[in-house]
């Protein structure tokens, strides 16, 4: 009997939460969750090879489907024996749909039941994209996960825009998994309903009515308030199959995190590291540094003594504002990897508390509006 190529088991719980430690098989390797996942939009997770992003401790990467589409092309990746082997990277792989675009490149995009209209980014020209479309092109792409083609209305929207939004996306994932034929590829639905209990509701049980390997919660960090986000978090989990991975799209805050692990959510991703450390910034314990700053410039100290990254176990504060200062593009490499590793440290500190029965008390300063932290 051949082994699943799929398959997620729960390996604890917090008894006070819902938070739990899990591990999700995928073709390309395990995802050990709660888990933080860097974006690799273009098959590249900017500024940092694979080889250094796997000491990052990543498991699981993204990459978007719109934007390798449009470059090179998902016939040069297929050419090159898929994603995993023209990035270099070995490990799970998880492809938006380009959804989030329809959001994203609103001015740039017209929307029907069809489908979407893009007016390229890079060179104007007229792109189709279809949930038909968005499913051959991942699988071109050979991921290990493909999300399913949907709508993410903005913030704010009208119940009745939102409602159209989320019959398209539901009608949409209907179309992307009769159009799947990879047997080595797992399709993710996700849950939109925008700020409306009765309409997220509604969508996570049409959504979990297909019975996929995985959701996600997306149409969340697009412009609400924060507590609307925390909201939408705690009444939506518990509506979603306990034994199927559940992903948060687009968040990556340790207290947004910390939140959404005690209400069961597993996977996370967001640009927020790479993109503060394309900025010359720094995340040390849930703070944010800019490293330009002239209090650096003689801080002959690690970046983070706690960290074990190649930033903080090579170089001084001193020496990364140095490289900051003069533009050099091995500071903004160096506090990438920083920046990631800092994120993967903070999921991993909470899968270790969840397992050893201290998570409430270890994270509660993460799910306030304290000050408090909490030395991980």
């Amino acid at each position: 009997m051949k082994k699943p190529l799929f398959d997620f088991q729960i390996k604890s719980r917090c008894k006070t939460t819902l938070a739990r430690v899990c591990s999700f098989k995928t073709p390309n390797g395990i995802v050990n969750t709660p888990k933080f996942m860097p974006v690799g939009t273009l098959g590249t997770v900017k500024g940092v090879t694979s080889q250094q992003l796997e000491k990052t401790g990543a498991e699981m990467i993204l990459a978007n489907t719109f934007h390798l589409h449009l470059q090179p092309g998902e016939k040069i990746v297929q050419d090159a024996g898929g994603l995993h082997k023209f990035m270099s990277w070995n490990k799970p792989i998880l492809t938006d749909s380009g959804g989030f675009q329809v959001f994203s490149l609103a001015k740039l995009n017209k929307i029907d039941d069809e489908g979407v209209s893009f007016q390229s980014p890079r060179d104007g020209k007229h792109i189709y994209l279809t949930p038909e479309k968005a499913i051959e092109i991942q699988m071109a792409l050979g991921s290990d996960v493909a999300m399913a083609f949907d709508q993410c209305p903005p913030y704010p929207a009208s119940e009745s825009d939102v409602e159209e939004a989320c019959k398209r996306t539901h009608h949409w994932l209907e179309r992307c998994l009769n159009a799947h034929k990879k047997n080595d590829q797992a399709v993710f639905g996700i849950v939109q309903g925008g700020c409306f209990p009765h309409l997220r509701e509604l969508s996570a049980k049409i959504v979990s009515g297909f019975g996929l390997p995985g959701i996600a919660i997306g149409g969340v960090s697009v412009g609400e308030p924060i507590n609307q986000m925390h909201k939408i978090v705690r009444e939506t989990c518990p509506l979603l199959p306990q034994d199927r991975p559940r992903y948060l799209m687009g968040i990556g805050t340790l207290r947004e995190m910390a939140i959404a692990v005690a209400n069961g959510v597993d996977m996370f991703d967001c640009v927020i590291p790479t993109r503060l450390g394309r900025h010359g910034s720094a995340l040390v314990n849930g703070e944010t540094w800019n490293l330009r700053n002239s209090r650096f410039k003689d801080d002959y100290s690690s970046l983070d003594p706690t960290c074990t990254c190649e930033a903080c176990t090579g170089y001084s504060r001193a020496y990364i504002h140095h490289l900051i200062r003069n533009k050099e593009l091995l500071g903004l490499t160096l506090l990438s990897i920083h920046n990631l590793t800092h994120l993967i440290r903070f999921t991993g500190a909470m899968r270790q508390a969840i397992t050893e029965g201290c998570f409430s008390e270890d994270f509660a300063p993460w799910q306030s509006d304290s000050k408090a932290r909490h030395t991980w």
